[in-house]
Order: C-alpha cells, then structure tokens, then sequence
C-alpha cells in the first residue's frame, strides 16, 4: 500500500497517536493516504472511530509482530 506519509507513534500511549495522527492529516491533501505504526492495542478502536468521525476512510489496518499499521485516506 502505497502511502504520502508515514508517521511513527511507536511506544506512544493513548491518546498520543490520535494527537500525531491529526496532526500529520492537517499536513496532508484530501485523497493521500498516511500510514500510522503504533503499539498501543487500543490505537485499533480509536484511530478507526477518529476517522470514521472525522470523515476519513480507514483502508486497511494489519498486524506485524506488536506492530500495528494503518492506512487512512484523508476525507
């Protein structure tokens, strides 16, 4: 999956990737996509609830080791 930007929320509690997240969305165009890796299992439940609300597509999310990755497309 090809991403405009990555950002790096690892080891970052709640609710620190939300805040990284917006943050890094603010920078980006409607329709790029960026891809979050975070460690923290309740990442999972927010960032799909923060983009759902904020009116931007989560389009896959996967497991990699404790990694978790994301990739939101920007509303």
């Amino acid at each position: 999956m090809e991403a405009n930007k990555v950002l790096d929320a690892k080891g970052l509690a709640c609710p620190m990737p939300i805040v990284k997240t917006k943050k890094a969305m603010n920078e980006l165009d409607s329709g790029q996509v960026l891809e979050i890796h975070a460690t923290d299992k309740g990442a999972k439940n927010d960032l799909a609830a923060w983009a759902k609300s904020g009116g931007h597509e989560l389009i896959k999310h996967e497991e990699e080791d404790t990694v978790l990755k994301f990739w939101i497309k920007k509303g």
